[in-house]
């Protein structure tokens, strides 16, 4: 962005369903400039705040957090390694089904009944469920779920039967209208010739035989529910000959899953470039109307499986920063749901609650600013200058209040650089009131003190590596929250 000498920064910005326009606004030199148009509206403000797994309960639980933050969906995969779930009787097919050769129309050879509480406790979360059909990874040298099943006709009726008991009450279920059903998980993640395949145990080709039959048998037992998969774990190759198989093979799809870990955000980033080849790849494939859904994400510096570097980032504020940055700069892309990985406890993967006492921590509060946004419903038109660091959301409700999430973060490592003025105007309105919440090294979600300019701009402070909440005359703004910092 060029700074020209009258310190007038000229910007155009292209939001998510709207034309380029030109955009030009005072900044002073050195300053963030975040312009709201509340007039321009842009389409709904997408569940980039959902998550996998659910809340537990308990004094040391999440619940009362889990339910504030107002997650949209909860993926349940994985959720047989938490015994606050239901540990290993919990979700998996081979666990519900536990004997692939009984009868699978007969409710006495079913086991629901922790996955009946565990979801439970995601419904009374106010969350809806993503059910994933299949099996958690499995790291051991025996594996028991992830083999492929003897016969895939029938493993597809086991699965009808508990979308059954979930959504019309067989076996003494429920009525929940759970809509999302995913089959299996990560197929792609260990090469055909493997010695040691953790998610698939069999081939590709096995693979794509095996969706293929279920996926058509659930769609036309269940039309109006939207079945999906693969969940892909990270090969672009795999992928993309698995879409155009299943549009060969005439399979429907009402989703793609994919995952993606990354630290990177920018305009070659790893996260925007897979989202744009898999929309590129269904597009050409004839799966105009599918979703694109990055079920599995998260923060992370690098790749790596040292728990004494992974785990503290994703829990640190700077992961906050980036998992804020994430969820704008997705808004505004070609992706139509993310789920943060992983709320569950216990793992090195929980960015958002602590190991003990279920406390927030700094990217808790990402997820929890999108859900101030997503309550009020429209994302308008939001121009960021001044800065290639800084990223910017902005959401209006019915009665004209407006919500803006603003972060920055650099993959490089912003947070070597000084701290920055955020100039926030929105368009045709100068502003009188605000509350503002912060993210960054020293504040967790803190409220603090704003300026209101003489030309009616709202003036704050923001770190590198950091994000803020902003409320403008908001009817339900919320009061700041009595979380303390655990490091």
């Amino acid at each position: 962005m060029m700074i020209l000498s009258s310190l007038l920064f000229a910007a155009t910005v292209s939001a998510q369903g709207t034309n380029p326009a030109a955009v030009s606004f005072d900044v002073p030199a050195g300053a963030i400039g975040v312009s709201v148009d509340a007039a321009a509206e842009v389409g709904p403000i997408k569940p980039m705040n959902a998550v996998n797994n659910g809340p537990t309960r308990g004094a040391d639980g999440s619940f009362r957090w889990f339910k504030g933050a107002r997650i949209p969906f909860a993926r349940t995969h994985d959720a047989n390694f938490s015994d606050a779930y239901g540990g290993p009787h919990t979700v998996d097919v081979h666990v519900v089904f536990p004997n692939f050769d009984a009868d699978e129309t007969d409710p006495a050879n079913y086991d629901f009944v922790c996955t009946d509480r565990y979801l439970g406790e995601i419904r009374a979360a106010g969350s809806e469920i993503f059910y994933r059909l299949g099996a958690s990874i499995e790291h051991q040298a025996r594996k028991y779920g992830t083999r492929p099943p003897k016969d895939f006709a029938k493993w597809a009726r086991i699965c009808e039967r508990i979308i059954r008991h979930y959504n019309e009450g067989w076996a003494d279920g429920f009525r929940w209208d759970i809509r999302y059903w995913e089959i299996w998980n990560e197929a792609d993640l260990d090469a055909d010739d493997a010695a040691d395949k953790r998610c698939w145990g069999g081939t590709e080709a096995e693979y794509f035989d095996f969706h293929e039959i279920a996926a058509k048998h659930l769609k036309a037992s269940f039309p109006h529910l939207k079945i999906g998969g693969p969940a892909l774990a990270y090969r672009e190759d795999w992928g993309r000959r698995f879409i155009r198989e299943m549009a060969r093979r005439r399979v429907p799809m009402d989703f793609f899953s994919w995952h993606c870990y990354t630290s990177k955000i920018g305009q070659t980033s790893d996260i925007r470039t897979r989202a744009r080849w898999v929309r590129e790849a269904l597009d050409e494939a004839g799966y105009r109307q599918t979703e694109s859904i990055l079920d599995e994400w998260n923060a992370t510096p690098h790749w790596t499986n040292d728990r004494r570097e992974l785990g503290p980032f994703m829990g640190s504020p700077r992961g906050a920063a980036l998992v804020a940055a994430i969820m704008s700069a997705m808004q505004d892309d070609r992706v139509d749901m993310l789920m943060y990985y992983d709320a569950s406890p216990g793992t090195v993967y929980n960015g958002l609650f602590s190991l003990y006492g279920g406390q927030p921590r700094a990217p808790y509060f990402a997820l929890f600013a999108w859900g101030r946004l997503a309550a009020l419903g429209t994302q308008v038109r939001t121009t960021v200058v001044g800065s290639s660091d800084a990223y910017a959301t902005a959401a209006k409700g019915a009665k004209g209040d407006l919500a803006l999430l603003v972060a920055r973060y650099d993959e490089n490592g912003n947070w070597h650089r000084t701290e920055k003025d955020v100039r926030v105007s929105v368009k045709g309105r100068p502003l009188r009131t605000a509350r503002v919440h912060v993210v960054d090294d020293d504040l967790l979600y803190t409220e603090v003190p704003c300026e209101v300019d003489a030309d009616g701009s709202l003036v704050l402070r923001l770190a590198p590596a950091a994000f803020a909440c902003v409320e403008i005359e908001s009817g339900d703004a919320c009061p700041p929250l009595d979380a303390k910092r655990e490091d």
